[in-house]
This record gives structure tokens, sequence and C-alpha cells, in this order.
């Protein structure tokens, strides 16, 4: 049977299927990446902030500069199985994520979402993770409907500096 092409471009990046499949180290070890990130090892540089239960850090394959993630220190997958103050602190989280990407970028509207489950586009469903990403009009210009590319102007360690700065500005 003949496929049909699509038209899309691909672009080949194998080196991230180990962050998809959550390995860490060793081939074949399974650490969630983002337990690890929760516990201060790899890739913890890329955490804005902290709560008791939750923490907020940089997405590593960001869709706009600023995409930040509010997660639960437990490596819990369904929504429903946070617990009562799990939930509220990742909903307070979620709203100081928000407060701070206003005042570091001025974005014209946010995306806030959870996918659960890999068929509903997580690709660390098992860890569960909310999306925090500022919008602005225009966004999907030329480059990502035309050339099929999205361009970032800013890098993610300076986006995480920028962020943390903002979210001492807050204050508790």
């Amino acid at each position: 049977m003949a496929v049909e092409p699509d038209g899309l471009d691909r672009l080949w990046a194998p080196y991230r299927m180990s962050y998809v499949r959550g390995e860490e180290g060793e081939p074949g070890d399974d650490t969630c990446p983002f337990c690890t990130m929760a516990s201060g090892g790899r890739q913890s540089e890329l955490v804005v902030a902290r709560g008791e239960l939750t923490f907020v850090t940089m997405n590593l394959y960001p869709y706009n500069p600023g995409h930040l993630m509010v997660l639960p220190n437990r490596h819990i997958a369904d929504y429903t199985a946070l617990s009562s103050a799990e939930t509220l602190e990742l909903a307070e989280l979620t709203q100081r994520a928000i407060a701070a990407i206003r005042a570091v970028s001025a974005p014209h509207g946010f995306n806030v979402g959870i996918n659960l489950g890999g068929v509903a586009g997580g690709s660390i469903s098992q860890h569960l993770h909310q999306h925090v990403v500022p919008r602005w009009g225009g966004d999907a210009n030329f480059m990502t409907v035309v050339g099929r590319t999205k361009t970032l102007p800013q890098l993610i360690e300076d986006s995480a500096a920028l962020l943390r700065e903002a979210w001492a500005g807050q204050g508790e």
C-alpha cells in the first residue's frame, strides 16, 4: 500500500529520543527526567521556582520563549491522582508562572494545559506536567507556516534567568 505524502518536511532529531523515553545516564536506565530535575539532578538548572510539593521549569523544547511547565515533585501520571494540596499548589504556581512571564515579556495571551497520556500529545506522559506557553499575535509567522521552522529569539538559559528574577520580585 502506498503512503500518501503529507507535505511536511522532517527534521530528524534522534538525540531527543533519550529525553522522550526518560532515559538518564546509562542506556536502559529509565529514570524519569522530571524526577531527576525535582531532586536537583541533571537539567535542574532549568528549574525556575520550587514549591513544597511542585516545581516550575523551563521546557527544554519550547514552543515559544518563556515556555514553562509546572509539575508535581511526585512521579504521578494522572491529574485525578493528585492530592488536594498538590492540586492547589500546582494552580498557585501556574498563576505565578503567568505573572512572571507577563512581567518579563508581555505576551498577548497564553496556552495553559495538560496532555494526559501519550495519545494526547504528552511526550513524557508518565509524569504529569502542565504547560504555560506565552503567545503573541503572529508568533506562527511565515517561518512556521511556509518554512515549517520555529524561530526562538532567546536562549532557554536567558529566559530562565529573566523568569527567576521576575518570580523573586513577586514575593510570597
